[in-house]
């Protein structure tokens, strides 16, 4: 079973030591954290959960990779804002009969996450739970008044994405047909990395003009910035990177990929690749009108389709 309570907070104290000089004054010890927000920038915060047997299953992802995934959640909201990481915050609900080396696994994907890009543990809580639940908040920093929303999408804007789609979906689809994938580190899935650097570059630019992490699925994603922004768009099939062993329907439903979907003005000129990651063009802002679907998809016989969403929604029947 997992340590009692307090020797576990002194172990993930140990683990989180803030460096000397980080924005972290004060961490783990007192009834709250103390942050040093530096002049002129805002706060940016994002919270996530994840449940056991909701988002990972113990029978198909390593304590490690849960750690991992739970963290890159937030860390992949800040991306999405253009931010950059500040703390991170983990609530553990755990059963009784937890083994403690599945814990001790948990934290090294969570801390070693964390201290790859830099971001400090500061707080959080622990409980006992009929399963486990880890609540996880990031807080990060952002210059005042350049965060990059989804509401910013204008007509004529080109529609982009970083890297390839519909990875995190093939081997999904591959565990729910009962086959073994074994967890390697450079999958998508398994050990999905955030696109820190590229939200950073793109808003420090002044080159998105809208953007949203790749969570829940393309259709479900660009739906949202759609609506926020009050457009339509219209995205081409044969122009989606879809990842090696997906396909055409993973790359438009599926999520957990946690690519960059973003904007630009079409007089932007961007690289192919910005931070080593491929970018792609794959559509373009309409104007919003009552007789149009709020996203189509122009298919390689040159036929367009509405795009519903389809991706993952809690609640829902249509997952």
């Amino acid at each position: 079973m997992p340590w009692p309570e307090r020797k576990l907070i002194e172990h993930i104290r140990r683990l989180s030591r803030p460096r000397a000089g980080h924005a972290l004054v004060q961490g783990i010890g007192d009834d709250c954290a103390v942050l040093r927000v530096p002049i002129g920038h805002q706060l940016l915060v994002t919270t996530d959960l994840c449940i056991e047997n909701v988002h990972f299953r113990r029978a198909w992802h390593p304590a490690e990779s849960v750690g991992h995934r739970c963290l890159t959640r937030g860390l992949s909201d800040i991306a999405a804002m253009g931010g950059k990481p500040l703390a991170c915050f983990l609530s553990l609900g755990l059963p009784a009969r937890l083994p403690q080396r599945w814990v001790d696994g948990f934290l090294d994907g969570f801390v070693g996450l964390a201290r790859r890009f830099d971001v400090n543990l500061a707080g959080g809580d622990i409980s006992s739970a009929p399963a486990i639940v880890a609540d996880v908040m990031v807080s990060g920093l952002v210059p005042s008044g350049t965060a990059v929303l989804r509401s910013g999408a204008k007509p004529g804007d080109r529609i982009y994405v970083t890297g390839e789609l519909g990875a995190s979906g093939s081997v999904l689809k591959q565990l729910y047909a009962g086959e073994r994938v074994r967890p390697r580190p450079s999958s998508r899935h398994f050990y999905p990395v955030p696109r820190l650097e590229i939200g950073d570059w793109l808003r420090s630019k002044k080159v998105a003009t809208s953007m949203i992490d790749l969570s829940d699925g393309l259709s479900v994603d660009l739906a949202h910035i759609c609506e926020e922004s009050r457009t339509s768009a219209e995205i081409i099939a044969e122009k989606i990177p879809i990842a090696k062993g997906a396909s055409l329907d993973l790359a438009l439903h599926s999520g957990d990929d946690y690519e960059l979907l973003f904007t630009a003005s079409a007089k932007t000129k961007l690289p192919p690749q910005i931070a080593g990651v491929r970018i792609s063009e794959i559509g373009v802002i309409k104007r919003k009108k009552d007789y149009r679907p709020a996203i189509e998809i122009l298919l390689e016989n040159g036929r367009a389709r509405e795009l519903k969403s389809r991706g993952w929604q809690h609640f829902s029947e249509k997952r």
